[in-house]
């Protein structure tokens, strides 16, 4: 494969971090749907208890003891965190996408600020499933032309997700399906000796879509079950909490991810004949199984990465690089990085995105489980 514009910087290495609290599918009794492990491939999910900055730094020191890498070397920080949801967005004010970001925000700074990289430019997004598509997009698209990267220089891209702060334990269509984790991806220059790429990032595209009806939402509900970490179960006064259309996003999640993909390999100029993996959003066993059937129809048949939500659940944008991680050692050729979520709180919108890596030669550090 010959590209028109070579890669300019690519994936040196993954660090995730798993929360030590495994909530299994037997905490559930009879609340699961029937077929759920079928359907999702979920048996257990982690559960955060500490707030999203402190996971973050904790994926960026799992990160630092993987490839010894120095912060004094980041230039920039991309920190995606999809939990992030300020009280005053429940109130279906127009304004809440407004403050969403603000929130965001506020929460980027003060990340950087404890890693002590307060002077260095720093973009916050929340875009859910779709974030590192959206992440890697904006590093290739805003990043990169602000701040020229040297040999040993590299770019951090955080994602953090604890969706169970804002679950109602309740419910058993969205409880059982997400799980908590963050990850930290460092990114430098194709030619760095210091952090070698192991996959060189070809191209990034994220968009919002119209569809016919609102899939996601945030409200106040009462008396709100929740687990607690000896396993047991409380029930608290009120609690900000999500609700989700399921079959909606199940219906819409598998054609927007093959639209993305399509659009971004034709951008490219990349046959889908090209295409030796597929790596997806891990959104659920039967999710990523209906995607590849809609791939396949594209011309693409290179093989699908699934299964990968059994110990984690969904964990909306560290899905990617956490499957990534996983395959770091046999993953080669040209790589596709499909994903799909949600649009904004109330917004008739669903997210898409596709994220293209080429395999090098070189090999970085080995990643190793977290």
């Amino acid at each position: 494969m010959r590209l028109a514009i070579p890669p300019t910087v690519g994936i040196s290495a993954i660090a995730t971090y798993e929360p030590p609290w495994v909530l299994c599918n037997d905490w559930f009794h009879s609340m699961l749907p029937r077929k759920f492990v079928e359907h999702s491939g979920i048996v257990s999910r982690r559960i955060s208890q500490e707030d999203e900055v402190t996971m973050g730094m904790r994926a960026v020191e799992n990160l630092r003891k993987e490839t010894h890498c120095s912060l004094g070397d980041c230039a920039a920080v991309v920190f995606v965190a999809s939990s992030l949801v300020p009280p005053a967005v429940a109130g279906n004010s127009p304004n809440q996408n407004h403050i969403l970001r603000k929130y965001s925000q506020i929460a980027a700074r003060q990340f950087c600020r404890r890693l002590g990289l307060s002077a260095l430019p720093v973009f916050s997004i929340n875009w859910g499933c779709s974030g590192y598509s959206r992440a890697m997009e904006i590093v290739d698209r805003f990043v990169l032309p602000a701040v020229p990267l040297r040999p040993h220089q590299f770019v951090l891209v955080v994602t953090v997700n604890r969706t169970s702060k804002i679950v109602d334990f309740g419910c058993r269509q969205t409880a059982p399906v997400f799980g908590d984790m963050a990850q930290a991806t460092l990114l430098a220059r194709v030619d760095s000796e210091q952090h070698p790429v192991h996959f060189a990032l070809v191209q990034a595209t994220a968009e919002k879509r119209p569809v016919d009806g609102v899939f996601f939402d945030f409200h106040w509900r009462e008396n709100v079950l929740v687990p607690t970490p000896d396993g047991g179960r409380r029930s608290l006064p009120r609690r900000l909490v999500f609700s989700l259309n399921m079959m909606g996003i199940a219906d819409a999640a598998p054609r927007a991810m093959a639209d993305a993909t399509a659009a971004a390999l034709q951008s490219a100029g990349i046959s889908p004949e090209e295409v030796a993996f597929v790596v997806p959003h891990q959104a659920g066993a039967g999710i990523v199984r209906l995607t590849a059937m809609r791939l396949e129809r594209l011309g693409i048949r290179g093989e699908v990465v699934n299964g990968l939500t059994r110990d984690v659940g969904n964990v909306s944008s560290s899905s990617v690089p956490y499957a990534l991680k996983q395959n770091w050692s046999r993953l080669s050729g040209t790589i596709v990085c499909p994903t799909a979520g949600v649009g904004g709180p109330g917004q008739a919108q669903v997210s898409q995105g596709c994220v293209i890596l080429q395999a090098t030669r070189t090999h970085a550090v080995p990643c190793r489980a977290a």
